[in-house]
């Protein structure tokens, strides 16, 4: 298991911690399919910034082609695509495992994804979708879960230490989304050890109603924790048993594969 590395991550109050590009990445993150323009005080409000200083960082991005501005309202330019490009091509071995995750789909048809953890979400980096749609909203490269209702989430929450687990559950706020949702922390560590000890995880419709996945860990050839690749399917079609007894030992080959031939 790899734990990730801590030692070097600065805290806000550090000398070395750039405020001014923190809160710049702030305004950036506040655009989202929900709120894709904004005026400067709805910036404001999303960022708890003043007026002042959120103009200030929209006007900057602007300058740089990160921000359009249209009248009284702002929106990300296409530019941003850059950064999550430069993630994509820094981390090479995503066409691999995107071959693995299409030939997932061909073979049964099902959905199947990679995701890693960034905060207390699950981001997609890398999706094979099946024809049939599986949840209310559209998911793809880029969408963000909560960790703890989804099986990827928990097979990543799995691989952290003992401490960032217990930090994790500490500070995590777990919403009711279903009428199966875990949202008593004790039962989640427990549900999250148990993964650990068995190698995979299941989430049966925690999120969405009908919706049922199973996740595994995928690591290259040195051992280093690549993320966690699915399969999410329709509880109405997929029972169970079929997930655990057809659709895991699937996934665990793709799994050796990813390890073989990623370094």
């Amino acid at each position: 298991m790899n734990a990730p590395m801590q030692e070097d991550t600065l805290q806000p109050d550090d000398r070395d911690f750039v405020t001014a590009l923190a809160s710049g990445l702030e305004v950036i993150l506040a655009f989202d399919g929900a709120n894709p323009r904004m005026t400067l005080s709805e910036v404001a409000a999303r960022t708890g910034m003043n007026r002042a200083r959120a103009r200030r960082f929209l006007l900057t991005l602007h300058a740089l082609g990160y921000v359009r501005k249209e009248q009284r309202y702002f929106e990300l330019a296409p530019k941003v695509l850059q950064l999550g490009y430069s993630f994509l091509s820094a981390n090479n071995y995503r066409s691999v495992i995107q071959q693995y995750l299409e030939d997932i789909t061909a073979e049964i048809g099902e959905s199947s994804s990679l995701g890693v953890l960034d905060g207390d979400e699950v981001i997609y980096v890398a999706r094979s979708a099946a024809k049939h749609r599986l949840m209310a909203i559209t998911l793809s490269v880029g969408t963000r879960l909560p960790a703890a209702h989804t099986s990827m989430g928990r097979v990543l929450l799995a691989q952290l230490p003992d401490a960032e687990l217990d930090a994790y559950l500490e500070r995590v706020v777990l919403e009711r989304y279903t009428d199966k949702t875990i949202t008593d922390k004790d039962e989640l560590k427990a549900c999250v050890l148990k993964v650990r000890e068995q190698g995979y995880a299941v989430s049966d419709q925690e999120l969405d109603s009908g919706l049922r996945s199973l996740a595994i860990p995928a690591f290259d050839a040195n051992g280093r924790l690549l993320g966690a690749i699915n399969i999410s399917t329709n509880a109405a079609r997929i029972d169970l048993e079929t997930l655990t007894g057809r659709f895991l030992p699937l996934l665990q080959q793709k799994a050796q594969l990813i390890r073989t031939h990623v370094s």
